[in-house]
């Protein structure tokens, strides 16, 4: 895995202006159009691109942008991917389960704050899963009636039977990246899993009513061709929510001493991103260069700032366990005067409630084999 992270590409003004009409006209760009705008070089192009991002973002939602609160539950993990921090065997994570009083506090603290949606996040811990995922679902049910707004469920790959199950409880996402679509690029990184498993239980949990947010990991060896070809499968999947997150490095991983790439080829692919999924929501996370990279990413055409932790919790994150959980900069009241510093405000609960149940009229009246049949073949 020593590929350079994306291929360069001249691009002229006159490209950029035959992609930004095709993408306004809402034409799906191709992997050439969207390998010349991973290669936007700094300077005046790449301010070009990220303000015609901020203008796409702008006319599907006007100057709002949503805030995400994260609730990593339990660090346990079955699997060996070679890039994360919570693969079984390292000895280096943070392990815990948080027990589920405290799961209650932290999520109603996080709606209190303001947060419009809660992720409850975890490692595919057979300990929530085993005997058809009682106590997931039994943390689910519990967290659903003690806040009011909308959750979503990251538990890694979980069968058909428990994804309908879960739905059933009243959680509007499901989030469950591939990292790539390049399918000898994904055996090296999440050595022993299938890649078609993890995409079947996307397609199934769409199925059993759930949104879908996807995901890219962006610095692992991927190639331009590799990123148009996910942009292409991430449409025919119909996510909602489409992210990019820039790999870091992580103690007690056969990925430690990979070269930590730099965040700008994640501005490129959120600002691509924007111009290829409009009206979609794409993540700002505080994930990876916490609150000193927030107004970046927003500044590429995020609308959603993703992992606010609130301290004295001791939760984690993922990609930076610790990153300014403690200090208090992963919060609503944190993040608030970067998004207005930006000219951007804080949608109120009411319009990301509405939004959801416009995309799911959207969605779920389509006939669900077009993006199974273009997935599963």
């Amino acid at each position: 895995m020593g590929e350079s992270c994306l291929d360069s590409c001249d691009i002229s003004m006159k490209v950029f202006e035959s992609i930004f009409e095709r993408s306004l006209c809402g034409q799906p760009l191709n992997q050439s159009e969207v390998a010349a705008l991973l290669a936007t070089p700094p300077g005046k192009p790449l301010e070009d691109l990220f303000a015609v991002a901020r203008a796409f973002r702008e006319r599907s939602f006007g100057n709002h942008v949503f805030i995400y609160g994260f609730i990593y539950f339990s660090t346990y993990c079955q699997n060996y991917c070679n890039f994360c921090l919570y693969r079984q065997c390292n000895q280096s994570a943070p392990r815990y389960r948080k027990p589920i009083e405290d799961i209650l506090d932290v999520a109603k603290a996080l709606e209190d704050d303001g947060a419009h949606l809660l992720d409850l996040t975890m490692g595919e811990d057979r300990f929530y899963t085993q005997n058809d995922g009682e106590r997931l679902l039994d943390l689910v049910a519990r967290v659903r009636e003690a806040v009011a707004v909308p959750l979503m469920i990251s538990p890694g790959v979980i069968n058909a039977e428990l994804l309908r199950a879960t739905a059933e409880q009243g959680l509007d996402w499901y989030a469950c990246y591939q990292e790539t679509f390049n399918k000898r690029l994904f055996s090296r990184l999440r050595k022993g899993q299938d890649f078609h498993s993890r995409l079947k239980a996307k397609v199934q949990a769409m199925q059993a009513g759930f949104l879908l947010e996807e995901g890219l990991l962006v610095g692992v060896g991927e190639s331009s061709a590799d990123i148009g070809a996910a942009i292409e499968a991430m449409r025919n999947l119909q996510a909602s929510q489409v992210r990019a997150m820039t790999f870091r490095p992580q103690r007690g991983t056969p990925m430690a001493n990979w070269q930590a790439p730099d965040s700008l080829d994640e501005l490129r692919l959120i600002a691509t991103l924007r111009l290829c999924f409009p009206d979609k929501l794409i993540p700002a996370s505080l994930d990876v260069d916490g609150l000193d990279g927030l107004r970046a990413r927003l500044n590429a055409g995020a609308n959603v700032v993703t992992s606010v932790i609130p301290p004295r919790h001791g939760l984690a994150g993922v990609s930076r366990a610790r990153v300014d959980i403690e200090d208090s900069q992963r919060t609503v009241s944190s993040v608030t005067p970067v998004i207005k510093g930006l000219g951007l405000k804080i949608a109120p609960i009411l319009t990301y409630q509405q939004w959801i149940k416009k995309e799911k009229r959207r969605f779920f009246r389509q006939d669900q084999t077009d993006f199974r049949s273009a997935q599963l073949g």
